[in-house]
């Protein structure tokens, strides 16, 4: 199981250049970091709860002795909200998603709010914020079309992925702007992008609009499309040929504001068998009644 990410890495402005704060940071290290390690408490047992035995498990129980502060989310800012959602809900993984329009207009844009729903059947979810100031163009491209390619993000193009966030009018073609490559897919009309080492082709399977107050307008659209087609890089797949090796893909992630991480290091955490802690899960319930 991967955990956290480690190694942030910022990218620039796509309208100024870096300002001194940003040169005098240690350059990109272009060295892979990903690599496993043990798990915090290898020894840990049932029952143990927090580890309090290492400098890690005393400093986290340490820290509960600051107490909590607590939002009211009615009271709460929409702003506020997102710095507080966006900097707690981390890494988050980014759909790089490619549509076109009715009028065959191709758009591109990164979007955080993404993650897999299922593998049976195999549908992924993505979430687009509505400003009320236009429309979101990956909104109504999928509503038009009900096709789109979702694509992962990797180092080597984050600024190229980065720079299609722009908030720019719908006829500006993102691929020009990002000097990124359209290849053609397999089963939908919006391209993959070839720079990407993993691209999913979708469908439209639903779409959900939600509002912050029962009679104003949609907020915030769910978006769950049905995977057709998985394209994935053979240099990027493991011995087996059967999943993708993370240090190879090298996927970035999000963090708060303009901050993104890379893979650093992960553990294995073995999922429990019942069968073989049934009597030890039994003792133990008993002996703490």
């Amino acid at each position: 199981m991967l955990s956290c990410l480690r190694n942030r890495l910022f990218v620039r402005s796509p309208v100024a250049v870096f300002s001194a704060s940003y040169a005098s940071r240690p350059s990109f290290n272009p060295t892979p970091s990903f690599k496993l390690t043990e798990p915090p408490a290898p020894g840990w047992s049932l029952g143990d709860g927090l580890p309090t035995d290492s400098t890690l498990g005393k400093q986290w129980k340490q820290d509960e002795t600051q107490g909590w502060k607590t939002w009211d989310t009615k009271t709460t800012t929409g702003r506020d909200l997102y710095r507080l959602l966006t900097s707690a809900v981390v890494p988050r993984p980014i759909a790089f998603v490619s549509t076109i329009s009715a009028d065959h207009v191709p758009n591109l844009a990164p979007m955080s709010y993404f993650n897999v729903v299922s593998h049976d059947p195999p549908l992924l979810s993505i979430s687009l914020s509505l400003s009320p100031r236009k429309p979101k163009d990956t909104r109504e491209n999928i509503h038009a079309t009900k096709e789109f390619t979702v694509n992962i993000i990797s180092e080597p193009f984050v600024e190229a992925a980065n720079i299609c966030s722009i908030e720019a009018p719908s006829e500006v073609d993102e691929w020009v702007v990002s000097g990124l490559t359209p290849e053609p897919s397999v089963s939908v009309k919006p391209a993959r992008v070839k720079e990407s080492a993993v691209n999913l082709e979708c469908e439209l399977y639903k779409s959900i609009d939600f509002v912050s107050e029962s009679d104003g307008p949609p907020t915030t659209t769910l978006v769950i499309g049905l995977i057709k087609h998985i394209h994935i890089r053979n240099a990027v797949l493991t011995e087996d040929r059967k999943t993708i090796d993370p240090s190879k893909l090298r996927p970035v992630a999000r963090l708060e504001g303009n901050s993104f991480v890379r893979l650093g290091e992960a553990f294995d955490v073995p999922r429990p068998s019942w069968k073989a802690l049934k009597d030890s899960v039994e003792k133990i319930m008993e002996e703490r009644k």
